[in-house]
């Protein structure tokens, strides 16, 4: 077969075994698995299913595709036999091929012959079925890998790949372990539908609940959590391993997320419909085929490797001649003086939200605040090494960071990438271990928003960087918030979130008026670069407003904050919209300073006494001893 007439062949042989498996999803949903009773592969005695039996006919339809599938599958190894020489990858993709889609009628057999089918709600069906779905997503990879380097593009090199490689590789294992928990909400959808979205929520909770329905509650989380993953996945693989396929590619994904997310929500307030299950697995398996192909174009052997060519010769004699890194220079990769403000919101926030939650006994409150300090340390931490590897060009032209650990080269670009991959990664263990899922979730959220939204969507394109990206900062009250009640049902919990939204701009444009210089001299369109120094003060002076009536709020719309936060939060709001009305009568450089400085004592005061007066508050509800 000639090769231009492989390339389609792979590629529709690829879009024909989606199909086959949408069929799959509806054989299942339509409780259709045992249209054919327990016998395989044929329909019992009968060589034609019976036309009036609906169930048999869908299983008949779904075994004869299937067996299509193999036998196109083994006609697709057979031709790139001939079209392809020896040791080409394509030869090996499609042999893979062909080995996965034998293990996938396998385990289809055994579905059907076991009786894992139909109304059968066995944890062995769910095991069975994360067996099937593992095997359909390898089979789909090794089909998709076929069909993209049939049509000419390089092979992947493993070796020497770095943390980026470690990186894909957990990404691809992560939306294995997604696809798993979807098939097994489904599964529960399916067995155990809901009659209201309420009851439904009651069944997930009800401790005795059959399995399936209770692990459905987690699929949510789970998605958002490897989804946000992909996201920072894209994002550095985009800038590490620059290509027009690798940008292309993380593009999508990021639009894969977005959509699957809503046709998740989607179909969870229709209580999970036939169609909209087909919709979200479908969904699903695109998304797998983009990260795979992504995955692809950044490991490919022609990719230049932007953290390698980084180490060039000049700095790697600086790097010999300053020594050795120490955990100085790894401490300094997390920015510790920026990250010190955050966790103090953070752990002010558990504070606001359960006030005597440090005294619970044995120590468990004490040993929680302790593990939500160390776990939102460590995802801040993460997200400004991830940074300072990203923007290692400018920080080498920029007075204030020319010094950092990563443009000297004192710690590699790679290995600062293994250490924030670390810090991630601890970070969501330590969280959802001693707090929860959600506390874990959120902040990763706010590791992904810095890094992707603000570091390289915003901060060298538009002035309203800091306004949009500096919703990074407003995560960590939320993540304190959940790690101590394990929701965000309160409006208290987004008043905080708001306050610092707003309260950004303040700090940070009172900072950027005194290091406009270096913004301009490598073209970073801070606001005071780009509109002027008054335009700027304008601005603060607004954003100051703003944020004092919105510190105010909490108090007309929760009940639990009183007299003292209202009289502090007073005195704290007239101090910043003075020291912002002073910068606007004269713009120089030490009312600037003042002002920046106060907004970090503003801010910490700010949520100190609202912690006080919620504990205030409920000593005061206390029975008297």
């Amino acid at each position: 077969m000639r090769r231009d007439r492989f390339v389609v062949f792979a590629w529709a042989l690829l879009a024909y075994n989606i199909a086959v498996i949408a069929w799959g999803a509806f054989v299942r949903a339509s409780f259709s698995g045992d249209g054919c009773g327990a016998h395989w592969p044929n329909c019992g005695s009968a060589v034609f299913p019976d036309a009036h039996h609906l169930p048999m006919v869908i299983e008949f339809v779904h075994r004869v595709s299937s067996g299509l599938a193999i036998l196109l599958v083994i006609a697709l190894a057979i031709c790139a036999w001939t079209a392809f020489p020896a040791r080409h990858p394509v030869r090996r993709a499609a042999l893979a091929a062909v080995a996965f889609t034998f293990s996938e009628a396998l385990i289809g057999a055994i579905l059907v012959l076991y009786k894992y089918v139909a109304h059968n709600p066995s944890i062995y069906r769910a095991l069975a079925m994360s067996m099937h779905l593992t095997n359909t997503f390898v089979l789909l990879a090794c089909l998709t890998l076929t069909a993209w380097w049939a049509s000419g593009y390089r092979a992947i090199r493993l070796k020497g790949q770095g943390p980026l490689g470690f990186a894909l590789a957990l990404g691809l294992a992560g939306a294995l372990i997604l696809g798993i928990s979807g098939a097994i909400t489904a599964l529960g959808d399916m067995l155990f539908p809901a009659k209201s979205l309420l009851q439904g929520l009651h069944d997930d909770l009800a401790p005795t609940a059959n399995l399936l329905v209770r692990l459905r509650l987690f699929h949510p989380l789970i998605a958002t959590s490897v989804g946000l993953y992909l996201l920072l996945l894209a994002g550095l693989a985009s800038h590490l391993r620059p290509s027009p396929n690798t940008g292309r590619f993380a593009r999508w994904i990021g639009v894969a997320f977005f959509v699957q997310m809503a046709a998740g929500f989607l179909n969870y307030l229709l209580k999970a419909p036939v169609g909209m299950q087909l919709v979200h697995l479908l969904l699903a398996d695109a998304t797998w085929i983009v990260l795979v192909l992504l995955a692809a174009s950044a490991l490919a052997e022609d990719v230049t490797q932007v953290e390698a060519a980084s180490a060039d010769p000049e700095f790697e004699l600086r790097r010999i001649a300053l020594g050795a890194a120490g955990w100085r220079d790894y401490v300094a990769l997390t920015k510790p003086r920026v990250i010190s403000l955050l966790l103090f919101t953070t752990l002010a926030a558990m504070f606001i939200a359960r006030p005597a939650f440090a005294a619970a006994s044995h120590g468990r409150g004490l040993l929680l605040l302790l593990a939500v300090a160390i776990g939102g340390y460590m995802a801040a931490g993460a997200a400004n090494a991830v940074n300072m590897v990203i923007d290692r060009d400018i920080d080498g032209r920029m007075k204030r960071t020319s010094e950092r650990p990563t443009v000297t080269q004192k710690i590699p670009s790679a290995s600062a990438l293994w250490f924030a991959f670390a810090l991630a990664g601890g970070s969501f263990v330590i969280l959802w271990a001693a707090a929860n899922l959600l506390s874990a979730v959120l902040a990763l959220a706010g590791l992904v928003f810095y890094v992707i939204v603000y570091t390289m969507l915003l901060k060298r394109r538009t002035w309203h960087n800091i306004v949009i990206g500096g919703a990074a900062g407003a995560f960590p009250p939320l993540v304190g918030w959940a790690a101590v009640t394990g929701n965000l049902s309160s409006a208290l919990a987004w008043y905080l979130f708001a306050i610092i939204f707003v309260w950004t701009p303040v700090h940070f444009w009172a900072l950027a008026l005194l290091l406009k210089e270096d913004y301009a001299f490598v073209g970073v369109p801070m606001l005071p670069v780009v509109r002027g120094d008054r335009a700027t003060v304008v601005q603060i002076g607004g954003y100051a407003v703003v944020t004092a009536l919105v510190s105010l709020l909490p108090l007309f719309v929760h009940p639990g904050l009183g007299l003292f936060y209202l009289c502090a939060a007073l005195l704290l709001n007239g101090a910043l919209l003075a020291q912002s009305l002073r910068l606007y009568q004269r713009i120089e450089r030490p009312r600037a300073s003042s002002l920046f400085h106060y907004s970090m004592v503003y801010l910490a005061l700010l949520f100190l006494v609202m912690a006080v007066d919620r504990a205030i508050s409920v000593a005061s509800v206390l029975p008297r001893g």
